[in-house]
C-alpha cells in the first residue's frame, strides 16, 4: 500500500510539469491564407458549425415549425389579432374562405360561418365559436 501512494506522490507531479513545459506545435498563421486564419481550426481542417434549421431562415414565421398548424391554433392566432377589426375578420377568412348565401341557416360549427353574407356577422360567428376553444400549447 505504502509503495503505491509513494509512487502516486512522484508519477503526478511529474506528469503535471509535463504538460506544462511542452513548447507549442501550432505554426503562426500565414499571412497568404486570411480566411484560414479568420477560422477557427481542428487539427488542419476548419471547424463547421452547424445551427438550427429556423435559425438559417429568419424570414420565416417563428410559429412554423415544420409541421402545419391545426384550425383551432390557427383560430387562436386570430383572437390575438384586436376585435371587431376587419385584421381580424380577414384572418378568419383566410382559415375559412367566404361562400356567401342569401338565406345562411344559423351555423352549427366554425366552418359554416363563412356562408353568413354580412361581415359583422360573420366576425361574430367566428369570435362565438373562436372563444369556445380551449388554449392550446403554441
Amino acid at each position: 500500500m505504502r509503495h503505491i501512494i509513494i509512487a502516486l506522490a512522484l508519477l503526478c507531479p511529474a506528469a503535471a510539469l509535463a504538460q506544462g513545459t511542452a513548447p507549442a506545435t501550432t505554426p503562426p498563421p500565414a499571412a497568404d491564407k486570411p480566411a484560414a486564419a479568420s477560422q477557427p481550426m481542428v487539427g488542419d481542417k476548419p471547424l463547421v458549425q452547424v445551427g438550427k434549421k429556423s435559425a438559417a431562415k429568419k424570414g420565416e414565421k417563428a410559429a412554423a415549425p415544420g409541421k402545419p398548424q391545426s384550425v383551432a391554433q390557427k383560430l387562436q392566432a386570430c383572437q390575438d389579432i384586436d376585435d371587431a377589426t376587419k385584421e381580424r375578420l380577414m384572418c378568419y377568412d383566410e382559415i375559412f374562405k367566404p361562400q356567401p348565401k342569401p338565406k345562411a341557416a344559423p351555423a352549427k360549427g366554425v366552418n359554416e360561418c363563412r356562408f353568413v353574407k354580412e361581415e359583422d356577422e360573420r366576425l361574430t360567428c367566428y369570435n362565438g365559436f373562436a372563444d369556445k376553444i380551449p388554449r392550446l400549447p403554441r
